[in-house]
Order: structure tokens, then sequence, then C-alpha cells
């Protein structure tokens, strides 16, 4: 979603919380597509408040398929700021942190740390990846108590019923605040149409990488003789896993488990290297070129943007209707999800190779690697761009993408 900018929610970055018992309205065009909106207050996006927000056109509402949507989310019993204490081991309130309107250090608790020494053997380079081999890389900073999709496990998942013969269209939300997700879809052959809610060349598969913050619209046809089918998401470097299932009238439908037989590798660049956007930006000469650096590590938890945590930021300086292209290049030991608010973005170029890719709100930058994009800045205000890791958000990767009126 591109709302104005007194209308995108950041806390107190443009208008003030929403406090308890209060109710804040709402009045924008909306995009259409699969969207999703969440708390940017401290870490409240960690106790699931977010929700799907699903904008149709008449194209939609004709459309012979039907619509289940799914959002992912990762869950522990444990609160958000003793999870963070346990990496963090410093002193921060998260409670009156504002992500967008200050930024604070670390702060002090307990919880265990992943392993991040993960055997990853026979996976080879990773050549999505940026070049960085397995052993090089940390995957997950969190072992969360539960992977959700729409809020339950596979200890008693949603099932969809569906018709024989029929269409349906997934649309998938990645609302996990650390967690990145394969996506499988077992014996059925899947269509990617869409991704951050954009159109895209239809792309098919049956297994697609889903970082934090993203969304995918995957059209599958069921087989005219039916059954059950489970549309299962795995966790990056790992054997969790959760989903849905889809089943026609009839169909006996048997437990999934928890576990995969197997880790899945990383979530890398292939998808986005095959995505390509129907209504691509039109080409013309770019007025404003930055290059940002992805920094910071594990041991002291710190992520940061050029080595420097938000509140001590350079923001980026545009005016209204400029072409303007950032290229971020990641120097840390993670993969980062790099989201901008207000704009709509086409992907450019990944790891120094020219594209013309998906227009979306949310790109991978690998370790080791890199990823530039590209847009028309048509939405003045002072837009957050930060890694939709929330706990790297937290720590200090995030910066300000300004945009100014024209004289």
């Amino acid at each position: 979603m591109t709302p104005p900018y007194a209308q995108d929610g950041v806390a107190d970055a443009n208008r003030p919380l929403i406090r308890d018992g209060a109710s804040q309205g709402y009045d924008f065009e909306p995009r259409p597509g699969t969207h999703w909106m969440h708390s940017h207050h401290g870490l409240q996006e960690q106790r699931l408040m977010a929700a799907p927000l699903i904008v149709r056109t008449v194209e939609d509402r004709r459309e012979d398929a039907q619509e289940v949507t799914v959002l992912l989310h990762d869950f522990t019993f444990k609160d958000p700021a003793e999870v963070l204490a346990g990496l963090t081991g410093g002193t921060m309130d998260h409670g009156d942190m504002n992500h967008g309107g200050g930024h604070g250090g670390g702060h002090g608790g307990a919880m265990p740390m992943m392993n991040h020494s993960m055997d990853m053997k026979g996976m080879g380079d990773m050549k999505g990846m940026g070049g960085m081999t397995m052993a090089a890389m940390d995957l997950n900073d969190v072992e969360y108590d539960a992977y959700l999709a729409n809020d339950r496990t596979f200890d008693d998942p949603e099932v969809v019923r569906v018709e024989r013969g029929g269409r349906v269209r997934l649309r998938l939300i990645n609302g996990a605040t650390s967690t990145a997700f394969h996506i499988e879809l077992g014996a059925l052959d899947g269509t990617v149409v869409a991704a951050d809610g954009n159109p895209v060349q239809p792309v098919t598969g049956r297994r697609f990488g889903m970082v934090m913050g993203q969304r995918l619209d995957i059209l599958v046809r069921l087989p005219d003789e039916g059954g059950a089918f489970p549309v299962l998401a795995q966790r990056e470097g790992e054997r969790q896993r959760t989903g849905i299932i889809l089943a026609t009238p009839g169909a006996t439908v048997n437990k999934v488990a928890g576990l995969a037989d197997g880790a899945a590798g990383p979530v890398d660049l292939s998808l986005e290297r095959r995505l390509t956007a129907l209504a691509p930006l039109a080409p013309r000469p770019t007025d404003a070129a930055f290059t940002i650096r992805l920094t910071g590590g594990m041991a002291p938890y710190v992520w940061t943007i050029d080595d420097r945590p938000f509140g001590e930021h350079r923001p980026l300086t545009v005016l209204k209707g400029q072409r303007v292209t950032v290229t971020m290049v990641n120097e840390s030991p993670m993969a980062h999800p790099m989201h901008l608010h207000g704009q709509h973005f086409q992907v450019a170029a990944l790891n120094g190779t020219a594209l013309a890719g998906a227009v979306r709100d949310t790109v991978l930058v690998p370790t080791n690697g890199s990823a530039t994009i590209a847009f028309d800045a048509d939405n003045p205000g002072r837009w957050p761009l930060h890694c939709h890791n929330l706990l790297h958000m937290a720590t200090g990767m995030m910066t300000e993408l300004v945009c100014e009126q024209t004289i």
C-alpha cells in the first residue's frame, strides 16, 4: 500500500499512537492486491498484531477462482522484549521504541539464541545467496515456540474446502517477524501471478521462497479426482513447517507432521530472478542514485545501515517526480528483507546483474550480495526504509527516504 504520508501509520512519525480505547480512521484510494497491515510500535508485531488487507478489482471478482488467504507468522510465549534481550544483552526499553520515531540501543535479559553453526552439508555454495557459503552465513536468530498459518499449527490446521477440478488463488503473506519460509505445493502445480500485490508475468513451479513482509499470489488447479492437498510453509534452514490443507468434498484429510523429513535450505534469489512486472517502470534517465551498505552482526547484536543505527542515520533525500535508484550492498552475515514505505519499486538489479524485475515493496538482499531498486518518487513524506526482520529493525537497521515537494 502507498497511502499518503499522514496515513502511513508509523508510530509517532506522522500522527500520534492510537491509544487504548481510541480509534483512527483512514481515507485514501487503495491499491489493488494482496496487502497486510501491522503495528509499527515497539515489538507489538511479534504479538501477532497484524492482519491481511486484500483489495480486489472488478476483474478479481469475475475471476473463476476461489480465494484463500494465508497469513504466516512466528510465535513465542515469551515477552518480545525478553526475546530481544537474549540477543542484545544490553538495556533498552522497547515499550517506548517507535519504528520511525526514534532509536535506542540494546537491552538486558535472557533467552537462548539460535545455534548458528548449522550442519548444511550437501547444500553447496548457494549461488542465489551472493556467493557466501552456508558455513559463513547465519539464517535464524531465534527458536520460536510455533510457526503459524492463519494462527494455527499442524496440530489443528485450517482445512479449506475446495471444488474438484477448481481453481484456487492463494494469497500468501509472510507476516513473520524473523522467519523466511519455503512454500511447498506438493502435488499441485502453482503459477505466481503477483508479488507484493503487483501483477507479474506468470511463473510456474511447486516451491517458492518468501521472506518477511513479502506476499505472493499463486494460482493452483485441483485435480478432477479431488483429494487433500497441504500447502506447506517450511522454515528456512530448519525442519519446522506450518500451513493449511485444501480438501475437496469427501476427501480424507490425514495428519501432516509439523516437522519435515529434512532441513530446508536458505531462501535465495532464484524466484526473484524469474519475476517480471506486468506494468514495469517507463524507461527514463535516473535523477538520483544512492548506494547504502547493510552492516552489523551477531556479536554485538546490532544491525545498521552504513554503520549507523536509526537515529544517527543519513536520510536519502529526493524531489517529487525524480527517478531514483537505491543499491543496497549487504556486508553483514545475514540476509535482509528490505522494505520501503510509501513507494513501490521495481527490482532493477540483483548481485550486480541488471534485470527488469517485479514491481513490489520488499526485496531480499542476500549475504555478500546486493539489490538495486528503481522508482519514481511520487509520494512526498519521510518514508522508512528498513529490514523487515523486526529484531534487526529494532536494533537499528532503518533509514529514511525523504521525498520533498518540488519548488
